[in-house]
């Protein structure tokens, strides 16, 4: 059944990129769970036509999905998926897009091409998402964005310096859209993951020390499920958040929070 509360996303309609697989799976279930029609998009038709499946045999009475390929690195196919979803539906209340990618290495070490390919997905395809999503919106003069930012755009380690340095960039174009974007009712924030189990994190999780270091670097002691980021995100697109706009949502199991956890004799 379809919740009807103040985090209820019924009868919204609200796309979802990288639905495939990950973080992006877990919110397109979790929206259709809060009774939203959920366009699920992702590089990946295949994976994206499998999430929309699951909702459509889990929802019962709650919301609805549809499927398509998109790569957000070409602008005109954003332009034309969300256009058509918005004309379709009649309005695009709320998008999410999670999409990512990383390449490990130190910045010496780093090779333009690689340099390119990461500034392409993670904030190239951020701007061509946005600008799609923001021209709908103040059109209809509502609706909520959401982009996915992450702890590397507050803290960073080496062999990150690329990927943070795109986080750090959708923080502010976050920010400038919502100043944008706000006198015409249209809210834009950002969800600030810290680690979290998905693709692309397998490889971590592949090498037992590494995966054990980052569990222990922040309070909890343990990663994230993907359905972790759903209720910040549900947040965010939500009217429970009608007063929240220009904001990093920070879901990081108190990483960014503590410097270290040494506990002192006779503490």
């Amino acid at each position: 059944m379809a919740d009807t509360g103040l985090f209820s996303l019924a009868n919204k309609t609200v796309a979802v990129i990288g639905a495939g697989s990950g973080i992006g799976e877990a919110v397109a279930r979790g929206c259709a769970r809060q009774g939203a029609h959920v366009a699920c998009l992702d590089v990946n038709e295949d994976t994206a036509r499998a999430t929309a499946a699951r909702i459509d045999a889990e929802r019962g009475d709650g919301g609805s999905a549809e499927a398509g390929a998109l790569d957000i690195r070409d602008a005109g196919a954003v332009d034309a998926a969300l256009d058509g979803i918005a004309r379709a539906r009649g309005r695009l209340d709320g998008l999410a897009c999670t999409p990512s990618i990383n390449v490990r290495k130190p910045l010496l070490a780093y090779t333009v091409e690689e340099f390119e390919r990461v500034i392409a997905v993670n904030l190239k395809g951020s701007f061509n998402v946005l600008r799609a999503a923001g021209r709908i919106m103040t059109a209809q003069k509502r609706g909520s964005i959401v982009l996915f930012s992450s702890i590397r755009s507050l803290v960073v380690e080496p062999g990150q310096g690329v990927y943070a340095a795109t986080k750090a960039g959708i923080v502010q174009m976050v920010r400038t859209a919502a100043a944008e974007f706000g006198p015409a009712g249209v809210r834009v924030n950002a969800v600030g993951p810290g680690v979290v189990e998905t693709p692309l994190t397998a490889p971590i999780k592949a090498k037992p020390d590494w995966y054990q270091a980052y569990a222990a670097k922040n309070v909890l002691g343990r990663w994230a499920h993907a359905d972790e980021m759903i209720g910040p995100t549900v947040f965010l697109l939500s009217d429970a958040a009608s007063y929240v706009t220009g904001t990093l949502l920070i879901a990081d199991a108190g990483w960014t929070a503590a410097d270290g956890r040494f506990q002192p004799p006779g503490m």
